[in-house]
């Protein structure tokens, strides 16, 4: 069965950020203005709307 730790990342979070550099990418948190990775963890984290979906739909919540 799934949990909410198996969704629980910065790259599902609504404030998850992608900014393409010329020679690279950056992920950055906009609420928290930190630069981040896509599979760290905050308590701040809140999904998005298909992620929040998809943890319905498996009970998770």
């Amino acid at each position: 069965m799934a949990k909410r730790a198996d969704f629980h990342c910065c790259a599902t979070c609504i404030h998850f950020k992608v900014e393409k550099g010329h020679s690279h990418i950056t992920y950055r948190c906009a609420r928290l203005g930190y630069e981040t990775k896509p599979a760290y963890q905050f308590n701040c984290w809140e999904p998005k709307e298909n992620v929040r979906q998809l943890m319905t739909k498996r009970g998770i919540r």
